[in-house]
Formats: structure tokens, sequence, C-alpha cells
């Protein structure tokens, strides 16, 4: 340990939020990397987190899991992911129960008022703990907070941000989003309800999704510094650098079809649909980020009383195999995605649900049923135990199915409860993780399509088979999203105010 940190505690960094999806990860992200460039040693950390996108990184025994986030600005920050930065992950199940993840590893499944009345101690001192231990091996810590950091009727058990704030000393940095209007009056309210001691850690504010000329919120930023001393130490413009999203509040609307891709001018009839059922318990939909980088490439969350009208199907992961695979079959979307001609590829909870059946149901869902007969696409079938599998992987890959040319190395991460075992004619073209037939690949490996020698086969696949010209495919054409997002802040925000020039 060096002289600095044997005299010095780690500065901390928490960028707290006037109400839920105003920009917290990505003004975090943007951080860690501005950080890193400097040469400051930087690590992010967010104490609870509720989010069905998880990865699977190192732990302090075996493998863990933690929230997308940290694991992107831990990639931002240059640093190896932990449990560390994300040491308590609440996984939404419905019906008002969450599952329980405490340094990387799931403790059970509890209600909101179970968890608050019998876990809340072990939360907040497994949150300092692992605060501990980062504070000593990095100069800087940029926590996230959740929400909004003023909720009074939560004040007591806000562990992300009240609780942050206080044990970690932070310096608070507000981020509100103009684009729901009102960001004065939320800011000002936000100040108003912080905690008095905590109102005193405010080092400044930060306007999100601006869309126009900053000349005209001149007076309006004037009007809040003069009310409360606070600086506004930037305005973001309305972007989106690329950085993989948090939770499904990014997704349409229920209801809504929204196609996403990376076109740029690219013809319709030049163009690719890969339709993803938008599962009511969907998760790790960031799998899909890479392929919606590929230009020509468009991805449709379905809503499962719609249509499929695509040249492809991707099943997604799901926090629920059996629920929503259920739900799958009361919609009519079942037999549709049976009926389908195109390739389709399974993931995770979407693998299972490809296989003939899902037994001991009972262990994973609440509805009482033990046995679920799935879509019956692939030759296997799903055991579920209550021991959950999260661990990094590598594997050599021998092509096949939607996946056929793809040669060589892949690289991804499980986390799933169940066992799948073949039981027919299938081929099996990375090991254990998955099996495949002519058109139909399923397979537990989250991250596949990171991997550039599996997207470039599967969309070259889905071209040649839908009979479309591929404009190009392959590597994403746009820069890091990590790089993109530093230079958001560096070109918006008033960073030495901020004071990290010094760092």
């Amino acid at each position: 340990m060096d002289a600095r940190r044997d005299s010095e505690p780690a500065r901390t960094i928490l960028v707290a939020g006037t109400a839920s999806h105003v920009g917290k990860s990505t003004v975090a992200a943007g951080l860690c990397r501005v950080l890193a460039d400097r040469g400051v040693d930087v690590a992010p950390y967010k104490a609870q987190n509720m989010s069905n996108n998880a990865r699977a990184v190192p732990g302090r025994d075996a493998g863990g899991e933690i929230g997308v986030s940290q694991y992107v600005q831990s990639r931002a920050a240059r640093v190896p992911a932990t449990v560390d930065m994300n040491p308590v992950l609440l996984k939404p199940r419905g019906d008002g129960e969450s599952q329980v993840v405490v340094h990387g590893k799931a403790v059970g499944h509890y209600s909101a008022g179970s968890y608050y009345e019998a876990h809340w101690e072990d939360a907040l001192a497994a949150a300092r703990e692992s605060y501990e231990r980062l504070a000593s091996d990095h100069d800087v810590l940029v926590a996230e907070g959740a929400g909004s950091v003023a909720e009074p009727n939560l004040r007591d058990r806000d562990l992300a941000n009240v609780e942050t704030a206080r044990f970690s000393d932070a310096d608070i940095l507000l981020i509100a989003d103009i684009e729901r209007g009102g960001v004065f009056a939320s800011l000002v309210g936000t100040l108003e309800l912080l905690p008095d001691d905590l109102r005193d850690q405010v080092v400044g504010a930060i306007i999100t999704k601006f869309r126009g000329d900053r000349a005209i919120l001149r007076p309006g930023i004037e009007d809040f510094e003069d009310r409360t001393d606070v600086p506004v130490l930037g305005v973001l413009p309305y972007d989106d650098p690329g950085l993989p999203e948090e939770d499904s509040v990014s997704l349409p609307p229920e209801g809504e079809c929204s196609l996403e891709g990376t076109n740029d001018g690219i013809p319709d009839d030049r163009t690719i649909t890969i339709a993803v059922p938008r599962l009511p318990q969907i998760s790790n939909f960031t799998d899909f980020g890479p392929l919606e980088r590929v230009p020509g490439v468009r991805i449709a969350y379905v809503p499962l009383d719609e249509s499929l009208d695509a040249d492809a199907v991707v099943l997604p992961g799901t926090k629920n195999t059996v629920d929503d695979l259920l739900a799958l079959r009361e919609s009519g979307m079942a037999e549709r995605i049976r009926s389908f001609e195109g390739p389709i590829v399974g993931l995770c909870g979407g693998y299972q649900m490809l296989g003939e059946r899902v037994t001991n149901a009972a262990v994973e869902s609440a509805s009482g049923t033990d046995e679920v007969v799935g879509l019956g696409l692939l030759p296997v079938e799903t055991h579920f135990q209550p021991e959950k599998r999260v661990e990094s992987v590598t594997h050599e890959i021998d092509g096949a199915g939607p996946f056929s040319g793809a040669v060589g190395t892949v690289t991804g991460y499980e986390i799933h409860m169940g066992r799948t075992e073949l039981d027919g004619e299938a081929v099996q073209p990375f090991g254990n993780c998955g099996v495949a037939t002519e058109r139909v690949l399923g397979t537990y490996l989250h991250g596949i399509f990171e991997n550039e020698n599996v997207r470039r086969a599967f969309v070259e696949t889905v071209f040649e088979r839908a009979s479309v010209a591929s404009p190009r495919t392959g590597t994403q054409t746009k820069p890091s999203p990590y790089d993109r997002t530093a230079k958001l802040l560096q070109n918006h925000v008033d960073l030495e105010s901020l004071d990290v020039s010094n760092l």
C-alpha cells in the first residue's frame, strides 16, 4: 500500500439522482474513464442495486454476480470487476419478491418487508465491508446511488444513497434529467428533502438529456445557484454513448414495438430484423447490444401478443423461466415461435424454454406447476435445482446451426439455475454450454454476441437465409462507448470545479 493510502482515506464521489433513470450510470462510467485516463487509481461502487441484468465476476471465494452497470464502470475504470463493487444485488422475480444476492452469492428470495426486517443489518454490514476493501485498494471510488437520493419514507434504510454518503463521507454530485420536465424544481426539492448532514456534502449538480441551446437555460441555472448555493457543473446534451442499459426501463413501453439499430442510411431492403420476445421477466437484455451496433441489423422487442414479422428470433434470458414459459403459451407466442421458419437462438432461460420440458419447476416458480412442457425445438430437458451456477467461461467453438462458420475461442458467463441434458440428436458446438440443430441453437452463455466470430457468423447467416445482401458485418463501427462517455463529460462538465484534476 502506498504512502497516500496509509495517510489519507480514499476520496468518494457519490453520483446521486433526483429520480430513477436520470443518467447516473452514464455519469459514473464517464467519471471512471476520465479519472483512469488521468492516471488515477479509481474503482466503481454501488452498495445496493436492483436489476435483473447481471454479470459473472470473480468473488472472494469463487465466482459471483454484480449489476451490469458496475461491470461496465469497472471496464471504464480499467480495473477488474469484483463482487465488492456491488455487494448487495436485488433481482426482482415478480409478486413483490426479489432474489437477494450478497457478495455475489444468492442467499434467498424475500419480499421487501421481510428483507428490511430480517436482512437489513446484514446488507449494511456487507456494504461497509466491501467499501472498506475497495477504499484500501484504490485512491478514488465513484459510487452510484439508486433512484432518488431524497425519499423521506426510505431515509432510514437507503443503503445506496444515505448510508453510502455517510459511511464514505462522499462528495455528492446531483444528477437531474431535464427531458422529464421540472428539472429545477426537482433539484431544489431534492436539496430541501436531504438530511442536513448530507446537504452539506453536495458539491454540484449536472443536468442531463438536454436538447437545444444551453443559453436558454442560463436564467434557470442562475436562479437555482442563487437559491441553493450549489453550482451547476454541466449540462449534458441528449446523447447515447452506447453503454449497456441497467434495467428494462430502457426498453419500449409495454405494447409498443421499437426497432433499434445503427442503420445510418442503409435502405430497408438491405436490413434484417431480429425479434426478441419481450418476456414479462426479461433479464440480461444487454446481450443484444452488440447486435444493435451492427449496420443493417434491427432489434425488435416484440410484445407477446404480436406477430413475429422478422428474419430471426432470439429468445432472451429471464428471471423466471417457468412463469415466462407459461406466459409464452398463454399469449400464443409459443406457437408462433414453433412455427417460425428462420434462425432461432435461445439464451439461458430462452435455451431452457426451447427444450422438451422443464422439471422440478417448483424450485423456481410459485405457480404450483412441477413440470412445464417446453417449445420442443431442441432435444433437451432442464431439471431445476436449488444451486445456482455463476461463472465466467471460455470455450472453443465449432460453429453449427445459426452460428455456422464460427470457429475459434468464445468467452461469456453463466448465471442460471437448472441442469440441461441432451436427450436426442443434436450437436454441441461449445461443449456442455449449449446444443444446436440446423437452424435452432440454445446456450447458457450470456455475452455470446460480444464475440466477433459468433456475431459475424450469426448476422451473415440471417442475411443469407433472408436473401438480403449484407451491407457490411462484423465489428461495431462506433468508437468505444467508454471513451465516448468520457468525452461527453469532458466537453460539457466543469470537471476542474469538481477538483478531479488534482487527484
